[in-house]
């Protein structure tokens, strides 16, 4: 498993802001991750689905505060802060909560990308269920490699806390 501690997640991301990267922001980059859990859908969806409760699953995420809108309507707006302190400010774009997906973006980040989109989704997969985590974003100040690196290691670490409450 990814051991990816909230001093790294800080490090990198503040690494992206002093490194002289020969990144140019222009490409469209995406990562994808996902997990299969024992749980059915509908519990999985309960904790990933709740976009104002980050903190419910990802280890690296300390608080999350609804600071515009209500919970899981399109237009809210989380304020995240990570067990390090950094902040992260989110907007939700869409929320679909029988097809069980959800949509976001960042508006402030200390993460070295521009242009940041973000899908969760919750589909069944045999007995259990299949959690899919995408995003799309340019590199700003870093490779390309080491954005994509950032989060599939932020995605992973989101699923080692999905891992703990329902197994895998």
């Amino acid at each position: 498993m990814l051991q990816f501690s909230a001093r790294r997640f800080t490090a990198v991301a503040l690494l992206g802001f002093l490194s002289a990267g020969s990144a140019f922001a222009g490409q469209t980059l995406s990562v994808e991750e996902s997990i299969t859990l024992p749980a059915k859908p509908a519990e999985v969806w309960k904790v990933v689905g709740n976009y104002g409760q980050l903190e419910a699953w990802h280890p690296v995420v300390a608080k999350t505060e609804i600071t515009k809108g209500a919970n899981n309507k399109v237009g809210a707006v989380r304020a995240l802060e990570t067990r390090d302190g950094a902040k992260i400010v989110e907007e939700l774009l869409n929320y679909d909560g029988r097809k069980m997906s959800l949509r976001y973006k960042f508006i402030e980040s200390p993460l070295p990308v521009s242009d940041y989109q973000s899908t969760l989704s919750v589909v069944a997969a045999g007995q259990g269920s299949k959690v899919v985590w995408k995003g799309s974003f340019k590199a700003k100040g870093v490779e390309d490699a080491k954005a994509r690196e950032i989060f599939t290691g932020i995605y992973k670490t989101g699923f080692e806390g999905l891992s703990k409450q329902f197994g895998s």
